[in-house]
């Protein structure tokens, strides 16, 4: 089992920034790729960005390209959203995902199908 927790979630002000983190636990071995979703009030969650955790392409919603960062740190086993130019739309709880079987495509990154594991979910809320 895998356990994710996230943090780093609140209220900013639009063109602002935050960092978000995701910290794994448990058969963290396990994990292939990390991603987050974000799911805003009366939507259906959303893909954001996923990687592969032992390298390789990263992978970006058109709504998040150039202002968004997804990193990671493997002695941590945590994952980071760096979000820049914060925009009202962002407005959303954000979602840590980890899977264990390796993608290699921005369809398989975005399905949330493919993830077996998930975070309870951070805040981010953007005023304009």
């Amino acid at each position: 089992q895998v356990a994710l927790v996230e943090s780093g979630g609140g209220l900013v002000q639009a063109g602002g920034s935050l960092r978000l983190s995701c910290v794994a636990s448990g058969r963290t071995f396990s994990i292939d790729d990390r991603a987050w979703f974000r799911q805003a009030p009366g939507q259906e969650r959303e893909f954001v960005a996923g990687f592969t955790w032992r390298g390789g392409s990263t992978y970006y919603a058109d709504s998040v390209k150039g202002r968004f960062t997804i990193s990671g740190d493997n002695a941590k086993n945590t994952v980071y959203l760096q979000m820049n130019s914060l925009k009202p739309e962002d407005t959303a709880v954000f979602y840590c995902a980890a899977n264990l079987h390796t993608c290699s495509t921005y369809v398989c990154y975005a399905r949330e199908e493919n993830y077996e594991y998930w975070g309870r979910g951070t805040q981010v809320t953007v005023s304009s």
